[in-house]
């Protein structure tokens, strides 16, 4: 069973067991979930495929979609678009195609300047990369991004992750202020004003469809359970 005591406010089956939700009707309800259900560890965030017509978002808009470039994208890649983002490296990166694609991920929002659950927040992931080992860079990308794309510019999460002594595969990620809006969203992790970003992961399987949810300030030893969780999954024709 999931702890969900402190979600009083969501009754719904994101916060029953699993369940075997698929996307269109998880991330139909992740962006307002995500904000009420601080306190769930995890949720039954099961999916299997999402579906949306994507807004492009790049600094230099690609031509619009033919029907055929349409079909050949997956559902997922049609939902989460492939807007361009910036990694610390200062490397352009596609949300979709670069990270997302084919991974486990392991997603949170932060920002570099706050002075409260970041920083904690982050260093659970650090002990997640530590765990994880030599799966992160190669089967699974911790994704980082910014509510506060303005001023945390690549040179700043390049030094915060310094701090956090990120391996290859852990990306801080910022950009055009309307393309880390959109990824945001598309994620459920917008937020108008920086200060009310949540301390919510978002643990997913692309190849599978499985995603899950966990509380960011948990004992990192669940928070690595959950993760490993979805890193073992299998896909449903080898079940």
């Amino acid at each position: 069973m999931l702890d969900c005591k402190r979600c009083n406010m969501m009754k719904t089956k994101l916060c029953a067991p699993n369940n075997g939700l698929r996307y269109s009707k998880f991330f139909a309800l992740i962006s307002a979930a995500l904000m009420l259900c601080y306190g769930c560890y995890t949720s039954a965030a099961s999916v299997r495929d999402p579906a949306q017509q994507p807004t492009q978002a790049g600094q230099q808009p690609a031509p619009a979609p033919t029907a055929q470039s349409t079909a050949e994208q997956s559902p997922a890649q049609r939902y989460f678009t492939d807007v361009l983002l910036v990694n610390q490296n200062g490397e352009r990166m596609r949300l979709y195609s670069d990270l997302l694609k084919g991974k486990v991920v392991i997603i949170n929002a932060f920002f570099a300047t706050c002075q409260g659950s970041c920083l904690p927040m982050n260093r659970n992931l650090e002990k997640v990369q530590a765990a994880l080992g030599d799966h992160v860079g190669k089967d699974v990308n911790i994704i980082s991004i910014s509510v506060d794309p303005t001023v945390d510019t690549p040179a700043a999460l390049k030094a915060y992750a310094e701090k956090l002594h990120a391996k290859p595969g852990w990306y801080f990620l910022t950009g055009e202020r309307q393309n880390v809006e959109l990824a945001l969203r598309k994620l459920g992790q917008y937020v108008e004003d920086k200060q009310n970003h949540t301390n919510i992961i978002i643990i997913g399987n692309e190849r599978t469809g499985l995603w899950k949810k966990a509380f960011g300030l948990a004992a990192s030893d669940e928070l690595i359970k959950v993760v490993e969780s979805v890193l073992n999954d299998q896909p449903d024709s080898d079940r």
